[in-house]
């Protein structure tokens, strides 16, 4: 990035300086669990609370959990391969998973909208802009559950309490708040890795008298649908990391004052969304959207290619700094190659730092909205209106330096001693990343021998392919845990639905009864994940805390939940191999007719 001029010495200590100050010992327990006297902040407000079936004690070739992308994709690739009973289970009232949860203003995707929904040449659809909405987003969901009628058995507005694995019927039996016994062959978990809201653990958090929810239930009730009602307000808001990037230029221009507390500011980028051309549209190829996406994985997750299809902020920044390359670039050692990066990230900070004095009028609140630690440590946002906020005149930045807010009070936030009176706090802080996966979920997963997935994870995540563990059999869980890096996350869902659908559908027609990773295939992919996350792993520790590395706090036990890092589609290839010859390698499968 030529003409950006930086002390990298400088840097360095600045960096370090600013993870210092955020650094705290209670790491992710700083956050709490919305549950208790914090239950309602995850109340869907999209549901008809009156809602009654009668208990289901039926059985099913395939459960799968989730009804977001993940469970959408598993359930299509299955219906694409003849697998007919399915059932859809989700505590929503809907299809949609993140999509049907966060509603607040300005929702839009942040990966091009092309390459993020998926199944778009499928269903014969394309997005109207380059970084669709969520209404929009909303609706594609919807629309893939018709067109796969996966609506059909589907179970909606049900919380699963408990998944048991029983092994004199080698079905997986279902609980739910309903009273369900569902009995399944297969179980597909498609949970969501982000779709538990947390809350910061703030001192005063209950004593707060005004109106207050989390941004992913968003109380339109309170708002209005055009954000009418908060015109004689004064808004609070907790958090700026990427949801707040969308939602605050909204917020502001409805709101009489609006605050937004910031720790930790974030990396605003130029957006650029536009409409879809119609000539260009119409003149799409057969195999388009496949090629987009490929397109985009490899040049956002390290490797080179003859051509740019998407062109955006994500494919310019990673093409500079080589950034996801865990293996040797021929002609440079290490060394050089580590130093490059370091480099072209250092001048990219620079770049977004710079844009920010060239937008935000005043000095002081300018500084405040600088990030100081490397491009990837957090999410990176972009946004054309974000930092245009901060130049109103109802709108005031209260930077706690890294500290958080102090505490709240009956009337307010107080930060720094100062208290600032406000009539309604929005909570924009995020989704849980770390805690046991019960406590994410909800419920428990209990395998063979009654052994628990939290016990069998309480010394670091194992999974054969990131997807099946030793000791579930039929069971497979889709998530980012030991599986292949992207930065469009549906690309990895529909990675991991093909796999689990390719299997799945082929025990179905094989007469599979069982089918289990393997103690050896399971400890291999572990080492392997292990070994690839060094180079990952180091960076973390530099990094400011977030939900990332943990609050500041990766150890061992979370480089071993951690990406596989490889080559840019590494991931994908090795398990298209692993099932290239009929019966998937790493298994113990047992065959014989079902009971």
């Amino acid at each position: 990035m030529p003409g950006v001029e930086f002390d990298v010495d400088a840097l360095r200590q600045k960096y370090a300086q600013e993870r210092d100050r955020r650094l705290r010992p209670d790491g992710i327990a700083q956050y709490v669990e919305t549950s208790g006297v914090f239950a309602d902040f995850a109340n869907d407000p999209w549901s008809d609370e009156e809602f009654t079936r009668e208990p289901l004690t039926d059985d099913v070739d395939v459960a799968i959990i989730g009804a977001g992308f993940g469970g959408l994709l598993t359930g299509a690739r299955l219906r694409e391969l003849g697998v007919q009973s399915i059932r859809l289970i989700d505590k929503a009232a809907d299809v949609g998973g993140t999509w049907y949860w966060n509603r607040y203003p300005g929702i839009a995707c942040d990966v091009e909208s092309y390459v993020y929904m998926p199944l778009l040449e499928e269903l014969g659809y394309v997005p109207t802009e380059k970084y669709a909405k969520g209404p929009e987003i909303l609706a594609h969901c919807k629309s893939i559950a018709e067109h796969y009628d996966l609506y059909r058995d589907i179970c909606l507005q049900t919380e699963v309490h408990e998944i048991r694995w029983e092994a004199e019927l080698q079905r997986w039996i279902i609980a739910t708040h309903h009273g369900d016994a569902i009995r399944a062959r297969f179980v597909a978990m498609a949970n969501g890795y982000l779709q538990k809201p947390k809350l910061p653990g703030i001192e005063g958090i209950t004593a707060f008298e005004g109106h207050t929810f989390h941004t992913s239930r968003w109380d339109y009730d309170y708002t209005g649908s055009d954000l009418g009602k908060l015109a004689d307000k004064r808004v609070g808001i907790i958090g700026t990391g990427a949801t707040a990037i969308q939602c605050v230029p909204h917020i502001a221009k409805a709101v009489q004052q609006l605050l937004v507390f910031q720790r930790t500011p974030s990396t605003v980028d130029v957006r650029g969304n536009r409409p879809t051309d119609p000539t260009w549209s119409e003149s799409l190829p057969d195999g388009w959207q496949r090629r987009r996406i490929e397109n985009f994985q490899l040049l956002t997750a390290g490797g080179e290619a003859d051509e740019d299809l998407v062109d955006d902020a994500w494919t310019s920044i990673v093409k500079k700094l080589f950034l996801m390359r865990q293996t040797a670039v021929e002609g440079v050692s290490d060394e050089e190659r580590l130093r490059a990066v370091e480099m072209a990230d250092f001048a990219k900070m620079e770049e977004i730092r710079t844009r920010v004095d060239s937008i935000v009028a005043d000095p002081a609140t300018a500084e405040a909205l600088k990030p100081w630690y490397g491009y990837f440590c957090k999410r990176p946002c972009f946004h054309d209106d974000y930092l245009q906020t901060f130049n109103r005149d109802n709108v005031t930045l209260v930077d706690t330096k890294g500290k958080g807010v102090e505490r709240i009070t009956r009337g307010g936030v107080v930060v720094d001693g100062t208290e600032h009176n406000i009539d309604c706090l929005i909570f924009a802080t995020g989704f849980e990343v770390g805690t046991d996966y019960s406590r994410r979920t909800g419920f428990e997963i209990i395998g063979r021998d009654a052994v628990t997935l939290t016990e069998k994870w309480s010394d670091g995540v194992r999974t054969l392919h990131g997807l099946t563990v030793n000791g579930f059999p039929n069971c497979f869980i889709l998530s980012i845990a030991q599986s292949g890096f992207t930065v469009n996350f549906p690309y990895l869902l529909d990675v991991q639905a093909r796999h689990s659908a390719e299997v799945i559908a082929w025990a179905l027609s094989n007469d599979v009864t069982q089918l289990e990773a393997t103690v050896d295939a399971e400890s291999s992919w572990v080492d392997t994940v292990v070994a690839r996350t060094g180079a990952s792993a180091e960076r973390a520790k530099a990094c400011t805390p977030g939900y990332y590395n943990r609050e500041g706090q990766a150890n061992a036990k979370t480089r071993q939940g951690s990406f596989f890092y490889g080559t840019p589609t590494e991931y994908a290839d090795i398990l298209d191999a692993s099932r290239a010859d009929g019966a998937p390698e790493g298994f113990e499968i047992r065959t014989g007719i079902p009971r």
